[in-house]
């Protein structure tokens, strides 16, 4: 008893030296990670400030001057911005219509790749592996790049946009809804299949019905990011509002009266969204 107790501090202090060794050994490792990613963001700053046109650094006290500009001649051109508001009103719809039909059918396509990526529940547990590598690369693809792709093949306008927002959206939603998913009760999975129900109709009476709620509000989450995109994508030719501010700004002086007006457009429905969506999602999730 004498040697237990005699051994135990000296176990103690060995394990507190041992731990404190292993803090100072992550401390030391963090610090050379830290020294690593700096000295590469320093590395491809300069490379990119030597391949810009003009150098970041000369360029930045010019930061201000075009936005100095759209609000000056907005201000002069007042008058005109009710005007200009609803000529723009009909490619803000065109927009919002984009990114709706986008989230729509994107949500759709992610709930069957989340519950055949989902442990438990596939129809196929093998093809997991393969459902989620799928998902992967379609969230991994950047909207635009598949928009430019598809502007290639079916020239111009809001399909491209509104197919390449549909890939995004599946695996991303996938990816969020079978992280749901993981979590539901399988009891009523298992009580309906001991009665002889289908693959789809276990699904369907036992799954989401928990997970509806959590689905919802993912899915307006994502519409929110889908109107910023489909925005984004009228710059490469996809329609929108977005190719109008992008007609309007590339005139320069003189059209930036109607780029304000589009700016103040797209401010007011991502915040009207924004505080709608965040208000749904918290009578979906919680309740009230």
């Amino acid at each position: 008893m004498a040697d237990l107790a005699m051994a135990g501090p000296a176990a103690s202090q060995d394990m507190k030296t041992e731990y404190m060794a292993l803090v100072r050994r992550r401390r030391i490792y963090s610090a050379a990670m830290l020294a690593l990613f700096v000295a590469f963001l320093a590395a491809g700053f300069n490379l990119a400030n030597d391949r810009n046109a003009g150098g970041f650094l000369q360029g930045l006290p010019k930061l201000f001057d075009f936005p100095a500009e759209l609000v000056s001649e907005a201000i002069e051109k007042a008058p005109s911005l009710p005007g200009n508001l609803a000529r723009y009103f009909p490619a803000l719809v065109e927009t919002l219509n984009i990114a709706a039909v986008a989230t729509l059918i994107g949500g759709i396509a992610a709930v069957m790749l989340s519950l055949l990526a989902t442990r438990g529940l596939a129809r196929w547990p093998r093809a997991i592996p393969l459902v989620r590598r799928v998902m992967d690369v379609m969230r991994a693809i950047p909207e635009v790049v598949i928009a430019l792709v598809l502007i290639f093949v079916l020239g111009g306008g809001p399909v491209p946009a509104m197919i390449a927002i549909v890939i995004h959206t599946a695996g991303a939603l996938g990816k969020l809804f079978s992280e749901v998913n993981e979590n539901v009760d399988l009891k009523p999975v298992e009580g309906l299949a001991s009665t002889g129900s289908t693959w789809m109709q276990r699904m369907w009476l036992g799954v989401i019905p928990q997970v509806a709620p959590n689905w919802l509000s993912y899915a307006l989450l994502r519409f929110e990011i889908n109107v910023r995109a489909s925005a984004i994508l009228g710059f490469v030719g996809a329609g929108g509002i977005g190719q109008e501010l992008r007609v309007a700004i590339s005139w320069g002086t003189g059209r930036y009266d109607a780029a304000a007006a589009i700016f103040i457009l797209l401010f007011l429905t991502i915040v009207t969204i924004d505080q709608l969506s965040s208000r749904w999602r918290d009578r979906l999730v919680k309740g009230h």
